[in-house]
């Protein structure tokens, strides 16, 4: 299924963000059998005040036979922060890591660039055929790698965390999560489905992941100011990081 595009929060973001979005929904559309993600109708487009500032925010979700819930969320505070945030969460029968990408930037720089193919399985590492293919990318340099967070234990040997300095660095990012989310599309397609042990292993992996990332104070503290705790909580438990019953 295609769908049509229809205008954006991303055309007044960072070109990096715009050009980000439009890439991933294009390889998910490319690749995959998207239908529409049966989302709370009050949560696809949200406005809020931060600061004196406006706060919108823009999700877009699809699902697939193989993925429980692609999420791909846009967010603007006036002129000061701009935001894409974006996940993948396999359906819990298929044994694939979590898809993650994130990019912060405002006043025309990206601050904080993040992606990631996370493993779900309890020895913290990645499925073989992804581990050959990530290995023989060819090495991206970035003159400002970034620390990753103390709960950050979740990400894979292979997380990209930088603050892109100059639009080649950019153009780097983008590249390499294209070459994640081209190979992740690639392995979803060949994978057959699990059950039994193998699923809940899958669903506790993915569990663990949606935990730490809810520990992300920054986001919640933005999230808090705008829209008070229990809309925070509420967001960042429902339709950032929900957990796969």
């Amino acid at each position: 299924m295609s769908f049509t595009a229809t205008p954006s929060l991303r055309e007044e973001q960072h070109p990096l963000i715009r050009d980000l979005a439009n890439r991933i929904e294009a390889i998910w559309q490319s690749y995959l059998d998207l239908a529409l993600y049966p989302m709370p109708e009050e949560l696809g487009y949200v406005e809020g005040r931060l600061e004196g500032e406006k706060l919108t925010i823009e999700n877009r979700c699809y699902q697939t036979p193989q993925f429980r819930k692609l999420h791909l969320e846009l967010a603007k505070v006036g002129s000061t922060l701009d935001i894409l945030h974006c996940v993948m969460f396999p359906r819990s029968n298929y044994p694939l890591p979590m898809f993650g990408t994130d990019l912060v930037g405002g006043r025309g720089q990206i601050s904080a660039a993040i992606a990631d193919l996370s493993p779900v399985n309890a020895d913290r590492s990645l499925p073989a055929a992804y581990q050959n293919a990530l290995t023989a990318l060819p090495v991206a340099h970035f003159s400002q790698p970034r620390e990753l967070p103390a709960w950050g234990d979740i990400f894979s040997d292979f997380c990209l965390f930088v603050r892109p300095g100059s639009p080649e660095e950019d153009a780097t990012f983008l590249a390499r999560v294209t070459s994640f989310l081209e190979l992740h599309c690639q392995q979803a397609l060949s994978q057959a489905p699990v059950s039994g042990e193998e699923e809940a292993r899958v669903i506790a992996g993915q569990r663990n992941y949606c935990t730490k990332q809810q520990k992300n104070d920054k986001t919640r503290r933005v999230l808090e100011k705008a829209f008070g705790p229990e809309w925070a909580e509420y967001y960042m438990t429902t339709v950032l990081f929900d957990v796969a019953q």
